[in-house]
């Protein structure tokens, strides 16, 4: 299709995308090597709980400059780890960390700069920790399995705090993260955690973690020049997520060769959007729902494959997602811009966010549905500048009674997630519904019911301004 056909942003949007992915890989190279090697055992380890040893052991590697933590005697049982600049953590083949299931295990980490995660999460106890590091790694080809069961870590699926259920990961304030070639294993909480880092660099993860609630895989927040590439995530919450609660931007952005499957949100921003999200590619991918053998505790299906929620302030724009192909999502792409507003108590509530210049192309996929893709502004502002290009899926075909945009008020309040609208029913419309959007493109965008579904393909409401090729 000829260029003059995409709007006008689209062609500046793909260059600027394509020269920072070239970019990247000279400003984000991974731990840099350090000669010497220590392992528990050197520091007195001859069983039991090893997290004293284990803590001995990156201490002495930080104090000779850096160097080498490894793991090579078979399984290793540890409480809460702190992590040390120039330290690289090794899991050996078929070596294991095992987290400890005594909560007592798991010091309290305060992070020294006070986030709207600390004050409305309470999110302060983890595996492995770090704040203020730098050129630090994580890798294997080991495993790390946090245990975190609901036997072992009891406690109900929340928008809110998690008291009692560690993360595995939690890194803050760091610069120079490298994570590769390593099994991640059910996490009581979520998996990875990266907290206003600059340099994150993660390579062929394997998350497996559907063992409790909150397991999201893969949770960026306000991090700059990320490469996140090759990695194979299967989880009970979001598998890859970006968020704002660090009040830090996140920018430079690529995501490239994953495969992304949740039983919630596949490829999601949000909620907590309090700061600002641009220059994000992520390309080549499968994204979607976890296989349908799934041990989780929830679904096999994923609420969304892309979902782009900008609640709490912040402006999320200049994003690619091209090459993907999704894989039961019960909406396939999901848009949402509110004014929920959350911020640290003692800060003033924030304006409403931006969401614009966003470009989904080149996709493929079956087995979705049915509730439909749908984009949601509100009245006091529009979702700007979306593009649907070259999009061909298949779902299947509604069941419910059919709905009318009249059926639905502007859904205030509600946590913006896809299945916001499953106690009314499904989309208006079995491709895409759209309300509050402004500068909307739809070109060789087709999805296709595997039978006989009773709603139109397209409902645009009437201050949606679209071109339909």
């Amino acid at each position: 299709m000829e260029q003059k056909h995409f709007p006008a942003w689209y062609p500046a949007l793909v260059r600027q995308l394509e020269d920072m992915a070239r970019s990247l890989p000279e400003l984000v190279t991974g731990w840099q090597a350090r000669t010497p090697v220590v392992t528990p055992e050197d520091m007195g380890y001859e069983g039991g709980l090893a997290t004293r040893a284990l803590q001995a052991a990156i201490d002495r590697v930080h104090a000779l400059g850096g160097g080498t933590v490894l793991l090579a005697g078979g399984d290793y049982v540890s409480g809460s780890l702190t992590l040390r600049s120039h330290v690289r953590l090794m899991v050996g083949k078929g070596c294991r960390l095992l987290a400890s299931t005594d909560l007592t295990d798991y010091p309290e980490h305060i992070c020294r700069r006070i986030t709207v995660q600390d004050t409305h999460m309470g999110m302060n106890q983890s595996l492995l920790f770090a704040e203020g590091c730098e050129n630090i790694c994580l890798c294997g080809p080991g495993e790390i399995d946090g245990r975190g069961t609901q036997d072992n870590f009891p406690g109900g699926e929340t928008q809110h705090g998690t008291p009692g259920r560690p993360f595995l990961i939690r890194l803050v304030d760091c610069r120079g993260v490298h994570v590769h070639d390593i099994t991640l294993r059910d996490a009581a909480c979520w998996m990875e955690n990266y907290f206003n880092c600059d340099g994150v660099l993660l390579e062929r993860v394997t998350v497996r973690s559907q063992a409790n609630y909150n397991n999201d895989g893969i949770d960026i927040d306000g991090c700059r020049d990320v490469i996140i590439r090759g990695c194979d995530v299967r989880s009970g919450d979001d598998a890859l997520c970006f968020k704002g609660a660090s009040e830090r931007p996140t920018e430079r952005v690529l995501v490239e060769d994953c495969r992304l499957y949740s039983s919630c949100n596949a490829l999601k921003v949000g909620t907590d959007t309090q700061s600002d999200f641009r220059q994000v590619l992520v390309r080549r991918c499968h994204i979607g729902g976890v296989e349908t053998d799934a041990r989780g505790i929830k679904h096999p299906c994923s609420d969304s494959g892309i979902s782009l929620e900008m609640v709490d302030g912040g402006t999320l724009e200049d994003f690619l997602i091209t090459d993907i192909d999704i894989r039961r999502a019960w909406s396939p792409v999901f848009l949402r811009l509110e004014d929920r507003g959350r911020v640290k108590p003692s800060d003033p509530r924030p304006g409403i966010g931006t969401l614009r210049r966003v470009a989904i192309t080149h996709g493929t996929g079956s087995d979705n549905g049915p509730r439909g893709s749908y984009l949601l502004g509100i009245p006091e502002k529009p979702i700007e500048d979306v593009l649907l290009h070259d999009l061909h899926l298949t779902q299947h075909p509604s069941v419910k009674p059919v709905t009318t945009g009249a059926d639905f008020d502007e859904l205030r309040g509600v946590y913006p997630d896809a299945h916001m609208i499953d106690d009314i029913g499904d989309a208006p419309a079995y491709a895409l519904w759209a309300r509050h959007v402004k500068g909307l493109r739809l070109m060789d965008y087709q999805v296709q019911p595997t039978g006989a579904d009773p709603r139109p393909a397209l409902v645009l409401e009437e201050d949606v301004e679209a071109v339909v090729d």
